[in-house]
């Protein structure tokens, strides 16, 4: 009995007491070390593989890198790279096949599924959109709407991004961005292409209205839109600091999009503060706002001849003196010491003048032997100019030549004019003209000099972003003086100032009015040639005032001619004419 209840206790494979016993036991143990030891050496391996990131090296291809990347960041499912969709031209069906739609709706009708349903709302999947050059299928915009970015995506986006060299726009609608998600995208710009030019956040309201980071002086944006972010006055007084202030100008926007926010008369106020001493933004969107007569009023007021505040005038008389210094730095003391920067320099036998061109060495090359083939025609005219220095070379000679008779050398005349031309103008006499030659005139040339009142002068504002070049405090520009107060012509910069659907009554139409008047009346005058000549554009509709007003009707008959569109119509609408 004993034996038989100690029976099914044990199992039929149980190995017999001994050696074998042992030895099972032993292989066993070694087994699972060998089974083990594979797991505890192989597998950090490959899960160190997905979660870093950082080792994978781009291709360039945006949907090979997002995807990778997301994979070994250790996300299972998420978005796709797609090319943005285009609307599809409408269909009209042909004779022929209004006979087959009575079978192919039956099929439909019988296989509608979940597959079904599925694919035809696949449009409002999570996707991250790209539109693509035609030519090299290279991405040139990339668009994402309707799902939360979180800090993680945009650590992948700061990765897969800058490889793409085309990379020209990025636009984010409704992504559930917070401040610290802010702050992470505006450091992933400064890593992206050259090329990147254009960010348009839309419908991402933030707490503390922190979109005043992206116009920072160091920022490359050229285009940036915040519609439907629920701005307030708060908002705006940042933006319009990040414009200008007395000491800080925003030099790389040109296009801001306000449009649909809470922006109201103070805000309006402290746009037009940015825009006092901005001259770099061509084109402002207030629309859709919540601007009264007192916003307006001061928006107008910037656009025309406008007093300079006293720390205004105190910046610019500092300015002034600042440049003076500086000119007297560069130029001699003396007009004798001028004239001496064209004399020989008795330790070479070369003037200052030809050292100071020495880095320009195949002009100067060209200029000595062309000026030597003439000098060996010209026969007894080149002799009596040797006389002087016969003991010098040829080369000493011309180069003698080109000091002593520079009005008559046609090559190096534009070369000596910098150096000669501030020689004896600028002198002792400076100290007491510099300040009313600097309020009369002396600006120099800006880079929006150009004739933008055409049609073909708005196509060049890409020419204008793409072409940085020095710009001069508007403090510095000339003033006129009445009363005793320093008033500035005004920002004539602005090109484009839309207002449409806000709550301006004919009491802020008056201000416009003024505006487009002096405006009108400037750009008549000669002095328009050498600057921006005011607004070209200006949309006052949809506001609380009639649209027979007098003031509305007389604002449009002042603006119809300096539109570029319009002047644009009726010369596409010739050729029409004509071919009928």
């Amino acid at each position: 009995m004993s034996g038989e209840a100690s029976a099914p206790g044990v199992s039929p494979r149980a190995p017999r007491p001994g050696t074998q016993k042992s030895s099972g036991a032993v292989t066993k143990k070694g087994d699972r070390a060998a089974k083990e030891k594979p797991v505890t050496v192989l597998q950090p391996v490959g899960e160190e593989e997905p979660k870093n990131p950082e080792e994978y090296q781009c291709t360039g291809v945006l949907e090979t890198d997002f995807a990778e990347l997301c994979t070994r960041s250790g996300y299972t499912d998420f978005p796709k790279v797609v090319p943005r969709p285009r609307p599809h031209p409408a269909f009209v069906p042909s004779a022929s096949m209004s006979e087959k739609p009575a079978l192919d709706d039956q099929r439909l009708s019988g296989s509608c599924s979940l597959n079904s349903l599925e694919s035809k709302y696949v449009f409002f999947r999570p996707t991250v959109q790209v539109e693509l050059e035609p030519e090299d299928k290279s991405v040139k915009e990339v668009f994402i709407r309707g799902w939360k970015v979180e800090e993680r995506i945009l650590g992948i986006f700061s990765t897969c991004l800058p490889p793409l060299s085309q990379l020209q726009a990025i636009h984010l609608w409704k992504v559930g961005l917070t401040d610290k998600t802010l702050s992470t995208f505006i450091a992933l710009l400064p890593l992206c292409a050259s090329t990147l030019r254009k960010v348009s956040l839309e419908g991402n309201p933030l707490p503390e209205q922190s979109y005043h980071k992206l116009m920072a002086l160091d920022s490359t944006i050229s285009h940036l839109s915040l519609r439907n972010n629920d701005i307030d006055d708060h908002g705006a007084q940042l933006l319009g600091q990040a414009l200008s202030t007395l000491h800080s100008c925003n030099r790389s926007l040109v296009s801001l999009n306000l449009g649909f926010n809470h922006i109201g008369d103070a805000g309006a106020g402290y746009i037009a503060d940015g825009l006092r001493l901005n001259r770099a933004l061509l084109w402002l969107s207030l629309a859709h706002n919540r601007i009264q007569d007192q916003g307006a009023l001061k928006l107008a007021e910037v656009l025309r001849p406008f007093e300079l505040t006293h720390t205004e005038v105190v910046e610019r008389r500092r300015l002034l003196l600042e440049k003076g210094s500086q000119e007297r730095s560069r130029s001699p003391s003396s007009s004798r010491h001028g004239d001496s920067k064209g004399e020989k320099n008795p330790f070479t036998g070369v003037s200052n003048v030809a050292l100071s061109e020495k880095p320009d060495k195949t002009p100067a090359t060209k200029t000595l032997k062309g000026l030597g083939k003439k000098k060996d025609k010209s026969g007894d005219g080149a002799k009596r100019e040797e006389k002087p220095g016969s003991g010098q070379s040829p080369t000493q000679g011309t180069l003698k030549k080109e000091d002593t008779k520079a009005s008559k050398g046609k090559v190096t005349i534009p070369e000596q004019k910098p150096s000669k031309g501030k020689g004896p103008k600028i002198g002792n006499k400076e100290k007491r003209s510099f300040l009313l030659e600097s309020e009369h005139g002396g600006q120099r040339a800006r880079p929006w000099a150009e004739p933008l009142g055409s049609a073909a002068g708005v196509l060049l504002l890409q020419q204008l972003v793409s072409e940085p070049s020095e710009v001069v405090n508007p403090l510095l520009e000339p003033v006129e003086h009445r009363e005793g107060k320093v008033f500035m012509p005004g920002n004539k910069v602005l090109l484009h100032l839309n207002l449409t659907r806000n709550r301006i009554t004919e009491v802020g139409l008056e201000g416009f009015l003024a505006t487009v008047q002096h405006q009108a009346q400037f750009s008549k005058s000669k002095s328009a040639a050498k600057g921006p000549v005011g607004l070209l554009c200006l949309s006052l509709a949809k506001n609380y005032f009639s649209p027979q007003c007098p003031t509305y009707t007389m604002i449009q008959e002042l603006m119809l001619p300096r539109d570029p569109i319009s002047k644009a119509k009726p010369r596409e609408e010739e050729p029409l004419a004509s071919s009928t």
